[in-house]
């Protein structure tokens, strides 16, 4: 049964395998099959290809060529079938100045501990008054979900930005001559200015920027900002002060930092997994669960609840799930 699951196949498939009645190779290659009732016949893909390559038609694609058809009430096969036609006789290529257009997969950025990939982002908060607000700027690690630094102005610009990025980097301590850092942000003026820009090649840290027009490139900056604007105590009706926005939001970071268990490390705080106490702590977990297992045993049906993490990170995990299906598929 443990080589089923490892496998993961059921016992029945291992009993059917087994019986000597069963072929030893795969028998849907040589199966008959009959043919399908709307295939194109012979006769029908050489006027397809005929057709297209005609005076009239050899300088446009199928999904011109068959609503001119169309406009004629003539009708020879579907637009897939021209292109699949084209294509199977080496007739479908790309055509005209421009280049082929080149499929690149999306990059992103990953993180294998802490200080490798920081993100920030800029968001407002209610002032004392309707149409006044304050801005919070706030740098969170990519790895441990730590908040690194923050503050809070008036208003949105680079050099208050690049102010909050070195801050980052004192408060880590983070050597230049480390791995270059990466700074993943959104396509806002403040992340694009020249004294932020400059900064950064200062102090050798790579910008990156989300896609434009895409929300989701910077994930985890815009998810820290709701879970901060959806705390309880947090005051809707604004701040009176600035002082008192920042008095606030220290507290909500050392909640954050220190006891809130982020559901996406496994409920670690961010603080553990960023000194790297993640380990130490899952072992724990682990040690106390099997405890539990051995006592009543007849109350687990399975293995002990996982308790680990990933050691790579990924800016956009969803995308890169992609990209290995697809490798899956392809190989």
């Amino acid at each position: 049964m443990k080589a089923c699951d490892e496998l993961g196949i059921s016992f029945r498939t291992l009993q059917r395998w087994r019986d000597e009645s069963t072929p030893l190779e795969d028998q849907r290659p040589h199966a008959k099959r009959s043919e399908p009732i709307n295939k194109l016949s012979e006769a029908e893909r050489k006027e397809i290809l005929n057709t297209c390559n005609q005076v009239e038609f050899r300088s446009l694609p199928p999904s011109q060529i068959v609503p001119i058809l169309a406009d004629r009430n003539i009708y020879i096969g579907s637009e897939s079938s021209f292109y699949r036609i084209l294509r199977a006789n080496n007739q479908q290529h790309h055509r005209g100045k421009s280049k082929e257009p080149n499929v690149r997969p999306i990059s992103t950025h990953s993180a294998t501990g802490p200080n490798e990939v920081w993100m920030w982002d800029i968001t407002w908060l209610p002032g004392p008054a309707k149409g006044v607000y304050y801005y919070l700027y706030l740098i969170l690690d990519l790895y441990s979900r730590k908040i690194i630094a923050w503050e809070i102005w008036k208003e949105e610009s680079a050099h208050n930005a690049s102010v909050l990025v070195r801050r980052g980097i004192m408060s880590e301590k983070r050597s230049v001559s480390l791995k270059p850092l990466v700074l993943h942000s959104d396509n806002g003026s403040p992340m694009k200015g020249a004294s932020l820009l400059e900064t950064l090649y200062t102090l050798g840290i790579t910008p990156s920027r989300s896609r434009p027009r895409v929300s989701n490139d910077n994930p985890y900056a815009e998810s820290i900002f709701r879970t901060c604007k959806y705390r309880p105590e947090f005051p809707s009706k604004g701040f009176v002060t600035l002082d008192a926005a920042r008095e606030w939001v220290l507290s909500f970071v050392r909640w954050y930092n220190r006891e809130h268990r982020y559901s996406g490390l496994n409920f670690l705080t961010p603080e553990q997994r960023h000194t790297g106490k993640d380990k130490e702590i899952f072992e724990s977990r682990r040690k106390g669960y099997e405890s539990a297992k051995l006592a009543h045993p007849e109350r687990w049906s399975g293995n002990i609840r996982d308790w680990s993490l990933d050691d790579t990170v990924w800016l956009n995990p969803e995308r890169v799930r992609q990209e290995k299906n697809m490798d899956k598929l392809t190989s």
